[in-house]
Order: C-alpha cells, then sequence, then structure tokens
C-alpha cells in the first residue's frame, strides 16, 4: 500500500511555500509521495493570468525535483473539471493507493462553495494546514460547522488509513509568507521561460504540449 497525499491547484506558479507545506504534510502524515494536481483552470478563479498548462507543470517538476512530490496534469487527462470527480477517478485508477485530500486553512473557508464538498468529505480523509491570515475564517466556515464532528488529533495524523471518512486533521506549519499571487505580481511573465517547454506527465508518462 502506497500512501499518498493529493494537494490540488493552479500552481501558477508553484512555488517553495507548496513544497514546504508538501514535506511537512509527508512527515506528518507518513505519506510515501505527494501529488501536485496541476488544474487545466480551476472554476472558482478567472482565467484572466493564468499560464499555460504545460508551463505551470514544467516549472511545478522543477520546484519539486529531489523530493517525494509528483506535479501531474491528470486531471486534464482524466477529462475531469471539478474535485469530486478527480477524486473519484483517481481512486478508481490506482486502486492499490491509499489517498488523503491535502488543502490549506484558505481552502477550507471557501470549501463550502465546491461541488458536492460533502462528497469530497466521505471519499477520503482530509488534512488542512493553517495558513496565516485564514485560520479564522476556515474554522468559522459553513463547511467547517458540519465538519467539526469528524476532527481528529494530530497525534493521530500517521494513523489516518485507518479511518474512516469523514475524517479531518488540523495540521499546524510554521507561517509561510510565500504565495503565487504575489510571484505573479513581482513577474506577470514568470512562465516565458517554458514557452518552448514540452514537459512529461511523471505520473502518466504523457507529453503535455
Amino acid at each position: 500500500m502506497t500512501k499518498i497525499g493529493l494537494l490540488g491547484g493552479s500552481f501558477n506558479p508553484a512555488h517553495g511555500g507548496h513544497r514546504a507545506i508538501s514535506l511537512f504534510a509527508a512527515k506528518a502524515l507518513s505519506l510515501d509521495e505527494v501529488w501536485w494536481l496541476v488544474s487545466p483552470g480551476n472554476p472558482l478563479k478567472p482565467r484572466a493570468g493564468m499560464a499555460p498548462l504545460p508551463a505551470r507543470l514544467a516549472h511545478a517538476r522543477q520546484i519539486a525535483r529531489r523530493a517525494p512530490i509528483r506535479a501531474t496534469v491528470i486531471e486534464a487527462q482524466l477529462g475531469t473539471r471539478y474535485t469530486i470527480d478527480t477524486l473519484r477517478a483517481v481512486t478508481r485508477h490506482y486502486p492499490k493507493n491509499r489517498f488523503i485530500w491535502l488543502m490549506g486553512a484558505d481552502n477550507l473557508a471557501q470549501f463550502g462553495d465546491w461541488r458536492d464538498w460533502r462528497g469530497i468529505a466521505r471519499q477520503m480523509p482530509i488534512a488542512v494546514i493553517a495558513r496565516p491570515g485564514y485560520d479564522s475564517d476556515a474554522y468559522g466556515s459553513a463547511a467547517m460547522s458540519w465538519l467539526r464532528r469528524f476532527v481528529r488529533s494530530p497525534r493521530q495524523s500517521a494513523d489516518w488509513t485507518n479511518w474512516r471518512p469523514p475524517a479531518l486533521v488540523l495540521l499546524r506549519f510554521r507561517p509561510d509568507p510565500r504565495s503565487a499571487t504575489l510571484l505573479r505580481q513581482a513577474d506577470p511573465l514568470w512562465h516565458r521561460e517554458y514557452e518552448t517547454s514540452c514537459a512529461r506527465d511523471p505520473l502518466t508518462r504523457r507529453l503535455v504540449i
């Protein structure tokens, strides 16, 4: 059994904060790998300013190098748009793996806006990683009012494969101020160096062009 954390997002661009959170989660949850699900397009985010998918994948692979992290655009290859559909498809395609969904407290704050968010919680355990400035909104959200009864102690986090979903663990992580928004503001054309790249998906081994 391979234990894998799934971290979804636009990764526009991926950065050291993503890497640090992934390595922290891997240690806290005794994961074998973390998969970065580089989304073709987030339904809750505007498309303006979104770098091309091959560029985002190529850069994510660079940030993830020499770490137990695999950046993948499997959502584009599965044809899924919403997280609930992606998680069901990934679970179906990789039945020998055990998965836990990873997300920051900023995503928990808006989790109630996601399509079938209760279905996501019933699909696999969830680990929420604290993020500066978002914790109060996250813990006071409508989704959290439903999820609160399923919260597990962080001391039990390494045993998550024994949990029956819904199950939620809140992990404390040292504040990391890095964000994709700030990086884009500093360099809106960060993806230029990847414009001619032809990235290969580390998970599916398919070329992404």
